[in-house]
C-alpha cells in the first residue's frame, strides 16, 4: 500500500492535521477495534481497511515520516524508501491468530510503530513463514502494606504513590494478614508500548496488645477479681465495637471462656464470636479491712486446695 498513491492519512484516521500524538494513538485504537479481522471474519474489505489505518498510524506516529508526508504529500516516501516500509505493505501476509486477544495485538503493533520492545506477537519481519514467538514480561508491581488492627477490623483507605501516580486504595473490613489485594492496571509501565501491569498489595496486620484473631473469632484475656469468680457478677467490658456487659456465673474458675456471639471478626457472611478467657488478677496491695476479711475466710474455709495434690504425690 505504501507508495501506491496519495492517501489522506488524517482523513483515514478521522483526525485534524493539528492532532497530537495522543490523539493519533487514540484514533488508531478506536478504528483498529472496529475493523480488526477477528471482529470481521472473512471480510476482505474490513481487512483492507485495517491495513489502511495501520499504514496511516505508522506514518503519522513517526515525527520524521509525518514531517515528510506533510511536506511532500504523495511523494513523501520517495525520499527514503528503506525506512518507510509498512509492516502491512504489499505482498505480506498477516497472521492475526498469533495473539491471545485483540489488546495484545494492538499493544504489540503500537510498540513496533513507536520502536518499543515487543512483548508478544509476530516475529520481527512480520512474515508468516517465520516461527511466531512470545516473550512475556511481568509488569505487575508488589507492595507489602502493614495496617493496624483497627484498619483491618473496620476497613480503611490508603493513598499510595506508584510510578509517580497517587492511587487511592480501599481496604475492605475483615481483611487479615497474608491477604492479597489486586488493583488492575496500576502496576509497572512498559515504555514505548503503553502496557501496564497490575498492583498487588500483600497485607500484614500489626499485632494488637489485647485482641487476637483466631479464624473468624476474636480472642482476649479478661482480668477478673476473686470475688467475681466466686460470687458471680455482671461486669462492664470493652469490645472493638465499644462497651458491653458480660455475665460471670457463680463459682467460675480462672481460665474458663465466656463467649459473645456475633461480636467477633467481620466475615463475608457476618461476624465471628468474641471469646474472653478469664484471668484471675490478684492485687499486690490490700487494705486492713480486706486483709481482715481474708483472714476470716481462711479460718472458716473448709476446702483443702492441696488434698488431691497430696494424694497424687504419694502414688
Amino acid at each position: 500500500m505504501t507508495g501506491s498513491g496519495y492517501r489522506d492519512y488524517y482523513k483515514v484516521l478521522g483526525i485534524d492535521r493539528s492532532a497530537k500524538a495522543v490523539d493519533i494513538k487514540r484514533a488508531f485504537r478506536s478504528k483498529a477495534r472496529k475493523y480488526h479481522p477477528d471482529i470481521n471474519p472473512n471480510n476482505p474489505e474490513a481487512e483492507n481497511k485495517f491495513k489502511e489505518i495501520s499504514e496511516a498510524y505508522e506514518v503519522l506516529s513517526d515525527p520524521d515520516k509525518r514531517k515528510r508526508y506533510e511536506e511532500f504529500g504523495q511523494y513523501w516516501n520517495q525520499r527514503n524508501v528503506s525506512d518507510a516500509t509498512s509492516p502491512f505493505g504489499q505482498g505480506v501476509a498477516v497472521d492475526f491468530g498469533g495473539y491471545g486477544n485483540f489488546d495484545e495485538f494492538i499493544n504489540e503493533l503500537l510498540g513496533r510503530f513507536t520502536g518499543g520492545a515487543s512483548t508478544t506477537g509476530f516475529s520481527p519481519n512480520f512474515s508468516t513463514s517465520s516461527q511466531t514467538s512470545k516473550k512475556i514480561i511481568n509488569l505487575d508491581a508488589k507492595i507489602q502494606l502493614q495496617i493496624s488492627f483497627r484498619e483491618s477490623f473496620f476497613g480503611t483507605e490508603r493513598t499510595l504513590v506508584v510510578n509517580n501516580e497517587k492511587i487511592k486504595i480501599k481496604i475492605p473490613k475483615g481483611i487479615k494478614s497474608n491477604s492479597k489485594l489486586r488493583v488492575k492496571g496500576k502496576g509497572n509501565i512498559q515504555s514505548g508500548s503503553g502496557l501496564r501491569g497490575d498492583l498487588y498489595l500483600h497485607i500484614d496486620v500489626k499485632s494488637h496488645p489485647i485482641w487476637g484473631i483466631e479464624g473468624d473469632d476474636l480472642c482476649a484475656d479478661l482480668p477478673v477479681a476473686i470475688d467475681e469468680l466466686i460470687l458471680g457478677a455482671t461486669i462492664q467490658v470493652i469490645t472493638p465495637d465499644g462497651e458491653a456487659k458480660i455475665r460471670i456465673p457463680k463459682s467460675t474458675l480462672p481460665g474458663q471462656n465466656l463467649r459473645l456471639k456475633g461480636k467477633g471478626f467481620p466475615t463475608i457472611n457476618g461476624r465471628g464470636d468474641l471469646i474472653f478467657t478469664l484471668k484471675l488478677k490478684i492485687s499486690k496491695e490490700w487494705t486492713s479491712s480486706e486483709l481482715e476479711l481474708i483472714d476470716q475466710l481462711g479460718k472458716m474455709r473448709s476446702y483443702d486446695p492441696r488434698k488431691d495434690w497430696f494424694n497424687s504425690a504419694l502414688i
